[in-house]
């Protein structure tokens, strides 16, 4: 599967775990930035990017890492096609749902809220989860 994840000052050292994490899981990951720790780079400027990519790409999943992952959820839902949960901690069963019931194509994580460990957890169910193909899912789906 074909990977974009990108990061603000925030996230850059979970994004930087991730990719390798990604590519172990055997993934081709493109990573789209921030690629130096800039404590006033603003996060619009990669996850804006990263998030018309995947809405650009056939079957790509999009990670994007920021403080809360709000933020970076907001910019890039307003990119059509895209939707993207948060994660920043609590039950994984939130990452599976997102997946089977909204078809999630972004994973938005709070890297001051999980661990290292957690967010390899919810990638790892964010790619692996199916979304379901319910009829009413794809329904809801389709009013988007």
């Amino acid at each position: 599967m074909h990977i974009f994840i990108a990061s603000d000052h925030a996230g850059f050292a979970l994004k930087n775990a991730l990719v390798e994490h990604c590519r172990t899981l055997g993934h081709e990951v493109e990573d789209m930035g921030a690629f130096t720790l800039n404590p006033d780079d603003d996060y619009p400027d990669f996850i804006t990017p990263c998030a018309e990519k995947v809405a650009a790409t056939h079957d790509a999943r999009g990670i994007i890492i920021g403080g809360s992952g709000q933020g970076e959820a907001m910019a890039a839902n307003r990119i059509k096609g895209v939707r993207a949960a948060v994660f920043y901690g609590g039950s994984l069963e939130l990452v599976r749902l997102a997946q089977e019931h909204n078809d999630a194509n972004i994973l938005s994580l709070g890297a001051r809220f999980v661990s290292v460990e957690e967010a390899d957890l919810a990638v790892r169910i964010f790619l692996e989860t199916p979304f379901s193909d319910s009829p009413r899912h794809a329904r809801r789906l389709a009013k988007f």
